[in-house]
């Protein structure tokens, strides 16, 4: 079977570059606007996208005064998605650190069947300060999220698999609407959950939803390589990408995973124009539009220093690590400000666009040309796109690079499938009990008769 890019579309406001707010082809007053949404969703599945997915944070992110901040619910939304779509994937960021298990498996239980099969879970553990404050609580330690959240995603396994799929009968002649011999409870008594379970939902149509991760800390890593099936990753180079592909699918193979069952999506920010001068063009009109406080602040709150008082045109002073926060993004944004030796507001420049995700700006054929570099060399199984503009950049990606990736013989030209696993290449697990029942019978043991 070929292999073939994977296309996921991150949804993000009115776009990805920080002044897209700012910019003409853009309505900023549409970041809580449901049909803003169901257009985006309706233009990725005319280009027969793998996915759309929704970020999601328990905190404002920024100064709003400065951003169009303030977005709704992923759950919520892509629920109102899934009634104005049909095939493409529906992927929500719901964080274990501030959530409980039930809640979350009841939740995506019932997008999952809303949307006949197309849920997905971005998995996250909330690394930011506000966060917790928001909580009452103190954020809880890196290693301590993350082993909350492994323990998280077996109780909800347990609780997807709670009802087998054959449980419901709906035998009206015989008065029997579900075999309760076939619902079982999960009775998880752990560390950081006590849960009797069965859910109150019906097993998922894909027996569980799609599981992504986004972190690339070593936590972030090992986690992903034991669950995840889609990996949403930020690198700069082709290098960089090459090594975090080859650790995570050789981490994954010491958890008995093969490669081809967790798929590596870098992000990437195109900025398209039927020119390379055109492209350009609009990349310098969205900088244009940087309010340099804002970049700085954002800056700060990445580095874990307040940079407010130091000259933009200088490199970045000296950056302690630090082992809470988000740790791999502070790395790869010190690494790009030192390997390239740019100043603060060239750095701030270049974050604006998507964040320590890759931006490339060109034509369609230009883009393409990166996406299939990638691709071709170890280094990506799709990507995670992240137009600067929204809906324009989503319709320009569309509407020109899909049709040259097609003709490449990288991407479908119809959906094969209608479950999101589908779109992926990747089985329906079947459930825990389905398993035991295929067992064969054991032998009694002999019992030892006293002569």
């Amino acid at each position: 079977m070929t292999r073939r890019l994977h296309l996921n579309a991150f949804l993000m406001g009115v776009g990805h570059h920080e002044a897209a707010w700012r910019h003409p082809r853009t309505e900023p007053r549409r970041v809580t606007d449901v049909r803003h949404f169901q257009d985006l969703a309706r233009i990725a599945e005319r280009g027969k996208l793998d996915s759309v997915f929704l970020a999601d944070g328990l905190a404002l992110w920024g100064n709003v005064r400065h951003n169009a901040l303030g977005g709704l619910e992923p759950l919520t939304l892509l629920s109102a998605l899934a009634a104005v779509t049909e095939h493409v994937g529906l992927i929500a960021t719901v964080s274990t650190t501030y959530n409980e298990p039930f809640h979350v498996a009841r939740k995506f239980a019932s997008l999952d069947h809303i949307s006949g099969g197309r849920a997905g879970w971005n998995i996250v553990t909330s690394a930011g300060e506000a966060e917790a404050h928001n909580f009452g609580i103190e954020r809880p330690p890196h290693r301590l999220r993350y082993e909350r959240a492994t323990e998280f995603l077996e109780v909800a396994t347990k609780l997807w698999d709670s009802w087998e799929d054959d449980a419901v009968l709906a035998d009206r002649v015989g008065g029997v609407y579900a075999e309760t011999a076939r619902i079982h409870p999960v009775e998880h008594v752990g560390e950081h959950f006590r849960v009797q379970g069965p859910l109150n939902t019906q097993r998922p149509p894909q027996g569980r939803p799609l599981l992504v991760q986004a972190g690339s800390s070593d936590d972030g890593r090992d986690f992903a390589a034991r669950h995840a099936e889609a990996v949403f990753t930020a690198q700069q180079t082709l290098e960089e990408g090459q090594e975090f592909y080859a650790d995570l699918k050789v981490r994954a193979a010491r958890y008995g995973r093969r490669p081809e069952e967790i798929l590596v999506l870098p992000g990437i920010s195109p900025i398209l124009g039927s020119t390379e001068r055109e492209a350009l063009r609009l990349e310098k009109e969205l900088e244009d539009l940087i309010i340099p406080a804002y970049g700085v602040a954002q800056l700060s709150n990445v580095l874990g220093v307040d940079l407010s008082g130091h000259p933009l045109d200088e490199p970045l002073p000296e950056i302690p690590e630090r082992t809470e926060g988000q740790q791999s993004r502070l790395k790869l944004v010190v690494d790009l400000a030192r390997r390239e030796r740019l100043t603060i507001r060239q750095l701030v420049g270049r974050l604006a666009g998507g964040r320590g995700h890759r931006v490339v700006a060109g034509t369609p054929e230009q883009v393409a040309d990166q996406l299939q570099e990638w691709f071709e060399n170890g280094a990506a199984d799709g990507f995670n796109v992240m137009p600067p503009i929204l809906p324009a950049g989503l319709e320009d990606f569309v509407d020109h690079v899909v049709p040259e990736l097609r003709a490449r013989g990288l991407f479908r030209h119809e959906y094969e499938g209608r479950t999101l696993r589908e779109h992926y290449g990747l089985a329906r697990p079947a459930s825990r009990y389905a398993a035991a029942a295929d067992a064969p019978p054991q032998e009694e043991p002999a019992v030892a008769v006293p002569s």
